[in-house]
């Protein structure tokens, strides 16, 4: 009998196991509203479709180069020079198969087995996992109210003394998940100082960025070109399943994640890359839809507190509402499932986030429409009752 390697024996995502219970129990005909997972409810931009459809009825989608089409590459260093006043070589940018696929290339090219990554505590589960499948050793830095629930060169300084580790490389989320953080100009400027300073690699995930409510939405590229940046089409563009992502590189690390990209991937969905393109040039539509991510916000904000879920950190940005449970239980994970089985809402506990304390609190995406959010809270007040 063959034997199962030891990289596999990661953590389950939760929040993907919640989603999967929540589409057998919508398909028995259950009325189930899922807030498990950071997906927006809209569909993709019509420049976005109308750009796919035009492409399908062309008959032929194929291969294209490992970095991505030209036109793509080109639109999305339009896009900075337009949001953010950067002029960015569209030869630093490389298309990914979603941002998934942007982290695996990053962690890859950076790092090798035995380095030490800094992630936030909590955060993102799919950075943990993906490092320990490829024996990175993570280090997860407790972020809270004290630092402003984001990394600091202070806390990634008392990490490495106390666990006597240095460290290869920093990944920080803004806007975060699951706690919504905003992390501001000089906060990143600091981080990207202190990396440069100590020869450590820093990866800035922005796929929350054109989502940020409260504070300064800065790119880490305003403030230097050796960090390595990973978006998406996924959320702001709510092109979730489309699989579509890009990275901007300082210029020497281009041709090692070409070389890694190539065989791994051989390329980005062509389709998808050409319905990207055309999402580019959707942000009045796009815009819409943040509104209506802003109404959830503000629901959520006040209605929350009153039915005795307090808010765990601040929801700057993202769509992601991370609370504090303990006045009900101190077991999230079995919290959700009942709250799933009983009353049809589906939410991700916080084990997800926090291997030490998530069992304390819980994750609630309102990605969704505005009568969605509302019906689900209500359900979950007369719950709590």
């Amino acid at each position: 009998m063959f034997s199962i390697s030891n990289r596999s024996a990661v953590e389950p995502f939760h929040a993907m196991d919640v989603l999967a219970e929540a589409t057998k129990r919508r398909q028995a005909g259950h009325p189930v509203i899922s807030l498990a997972v950071g997906q927006p409810s809209h569909a993709a931009p019509q420049a976005a479709l109308d750009a796919a459809r035009h492409a399908l009825a062309g008959g032929r989608i194929g291969y294209t180069d490992a970095l991505g089409l030209s036109e793509l590459r080109y639109g999305i260093a339009g896009h900075y020079e337009k949001r953010h006043g950067l002029s960015i070589d569209p030869s630093r940018i490389a298309v990914t198969t979603g941002s998934s696929a942007g982290f695996n290339l990053a962690f890859l090219s950076l790092f090798d087995a035995g380095d030490c990554v800094a992630i936030a505590r909590p955060g993102y589960p799919a950075y943990r996992n993906i490092l320990a499948a490829l024996g990175i050793r993570v280090v997860e830095v407790p972020v809270s109210a004290e630092t402003h629930f984001t990394l600091t060169p202070e806390s990634l300084e008392a990490v490495q003394k106390a666990t006597g580790e240095r460290l290869k490389g920093v990944l920080l989320a803004s806007p975060a998940n699951p706690t919504g953080t905003v992390t501001g100009r000089e906060g990143l400027r600091a981080l990207a100082e202190y990396c440069a300073a100590n020869s450590i690699a820093f990866i800035s995930d922005e796929i929350y960025h054109g989502l940020t409510f409260v504070g300064d939405e800065t790119s880490v590229l305003e403030l230097t070109d050796e960090a390595i940046v990973i978006n998406s089409f996924s959320k702001y563009y709510c092109m979730t399943g489309w699989r579509i992502g890009w990275m901007v590189l300082p210029e020497r690390l281009v041709r090692p994640i070409e070389r890694v990209a190539q065989s791994l991937y051989i390329s980005p969905p062509e389709l998808s890359q050409i319905a990207a393109t055309g999402a580019l040039g959707a942000s009045t539509e796009l815009d819409v839809y943040r509104e209506s991510y802003r109404r959830n916000r503000d629901f959520l904000t006040r209605r929350l507190p009153e039915i005795g879920l307090s808010i765990a950190s601040p929801m700057d940005g993202a769509f992601y509402a991370y609370l504090d449970v303990t006045r009900f239980t101190n077991d999230s994970m079995e919290f959700a499932k009942t709250m799933l089985a009983q009353i049809n809402v589906a939410t991700t506990p916080g084990l997800d986030f926090d291997p030490l304390e998530g069992q304390r609190t819980l994750r609630m995406s309102y990605a969704g429409s505005n009568a969605e959010i509302e019906e689900a809270v209500e359900r979950i007040a007369a719950w709590l009752k």
